[in-house]
C-alpha cells in the first residue's frame, strides 16, 4: 500500500518525507486555506518536496471552468494530480484532462457506482471518503471492498483506489487488508501507526539495563 499524507502543512510534509514512508500528498482548498499562504506557492513547494503525486483541487463546479483550472494547476509541476469532485461536470472534466495526459483524482466518492463512473472517465485515482460514511452510520470500509471487487473484474481499469477521510489507525489496517492501493492519512494518524505501548515499555527496559553498565557506544574506540 502506498501512503499519501493529507495536509498542506509544508513543515509536516518535509518531516514525514524524510522518513521515506511518503509516496504522495493530497490537499484540498480547506487544507491550503489553513496555512494562510498563497495557494500556488504552497503547491509548488509541496511538489518540490515529494516525487509522487500531489493532489490539487479545483474550486470550480462547472465543466469548462474545472478544465481551465485543472490545466492551470497542472502547469505547476509534472507530479500534480488535478482533483475534481464526483459530479457530472467533474466526470466530464476528468475525461478531458485525463485524455490530455493529466493525472486526475476524482474526490468525494461515496458509492461504488460513482467509483465505476470515475474509472470509465479515466481517473488516475478515485477517493472514497470512508470516515464521512462512518459518521452517517454506514460502513465506509465496505465501500472500499465493493469498489475493489468491481475494479478487479475488469483488466482495463487502471484507476487506483485512494482511501480518504481516514480517522484512525484501524482504518489504515483494514484498508490494507482489503488491498486498497493507497491511503491518504493525516499526519497525526500516520505517526500513530508506529506507536505501541509494548514497544515503549520494551525500549524503556532495554535502556535501563544498558544504563546500569555505564558504557556508551559513541565513546568506544574501535580497533
Amino acid at each position: 500500500m502506498k501512503f499519501f499524507v493529507d495536509t498542506a502543512d509544508v513543515t509536516e510534509i518535509r518531516d514525514l518525507v524524510a522518513t521515506g514512508l511518503i509516496d504522495g500528498v493530497t490537499t484540498n482548498p480547506s487544507l491550503v486555506a489553513k496555512t494562510g499562504r498563497d495557494f500556488f506557492e504552497v503547491l509548488k513547494e509541496i511538489c518540490g518536496l515529494v516525487d509522487g503525486p500531489v493532489s490539487a483541487e479545483v474550486t470550480a463546479v462547472e465543466f469548462q471552468r474545472m478544465v481551465d483550472e485543472g490545466r492551470k494547476l497542472a502547469e505547476l509541476s509534472e507530479n500534480i494530480a488535478v482533483k475534481v469532485p464526483l459530479t457530472w461536470d467533474g466526470l466530464k472534466a476528468c475525461r478531458t484532462l485525463s485524455q490530455a495526459g493529466t493525472m486526475v483524482n476524482v474526490t468525494l466518492c461515496f458509492s461504488a457506482n460513482q467509483a465505476l463512473l470515475a474509472a470509465k472517465a479515466g481517473a488516475s485515482f478515485v477517493s472514497p471518503f470512508i470516515g464521512r460514511l462512518d459518521d452517517q452510520g454506514h460502513d465506509g470500509l465496505q465501500l472500499i471492498e465493493d469498489i475493489l471487487e468491481i475494479y478487479d473484474n475488469y483488466e482495463d481499469i487502471r484507476t487506483e483506489v485512494l482511501v480518504a477521510s481516514v480517522r484512525h489507525v484501524t482504518h489504515v489496517l483494514q484498508a490494507a487488508k482489503l488491498g486498497a492501493d493507497i491511503c491518504t492519512i493525516p499526519p497525526s494518524v500516520l505517526r500513530q501507526l508506529a506507536q505501541h505501548v509494548l514497544t515503549d515499555r520494551g525500549l524503556a527496559a532495554f535502556l535501563a539495563d544498558w544504563e546500569k553498565t555505564g558504557q556508551t557506544i559513541l565513546d568506544r574506540k574501535n580497533g
